[in-house]
């Protein structure tokens, strides 16, 4: 983890085959995908240019109804999110928060730690089997 608590990893994938792989493999988990924002769309959509990315929104209410109910304001980063993006040099990447930052952030109780590590573990492995 880095100081501002994102996590990033590479893929050799393009931004929506990383984003595909990931939302399938949520789904295949009973986890919920709330949205799928392209923000390079949006961009186009105003005559602006944007390398791809795209944000995929998902959560699932076990999960984060008892980080809640240690800090309210955990609410404002749930649901967790995953950015794919592509670089200045063509490269892709992912970025999400890491949970672990995300309980230190809204100081959440110590009966939280191992929800917050299994969320931690979670989105690694999903992000790296994306990734490829």
């Amino acid at each position: 983890m880095s100081e501002d608590g994102l996590v990033t990893i590479p893929t050799k994938l393009s931004v929506k085959q990383v984003l595909d792989r990931l939302e399938a493999d949520l789904k295949a988990k009973g986890i919920t995908v709330f949205a799928r924002i392209d923000h390079a769309a949006g961009a186009a959509s105003v005559d602006m240019p944007l390398r791809p990315t795209e944000l995929l929104i998902f959560g699932n209410p076990k999960a984060g109804t008892p980080l809640m109910q240690s800090n309210q304001t955990i609410g404002i980063d749930l649901p967790l999110k995953i950015l794919g993006w592509q670089d200045t040099d063509g490269k892709v990447w992912l970025t999400y928060n890491d949970p672990r930052w995300l309980g230190r952030r809204h100081r959440l109780g110590s009966d939280t730690e191992a929800s917050v590590n299994a969320l931690a573990t979670m989105l690694a492995n999903l992000s790296n089997a994306a990734a490829g």
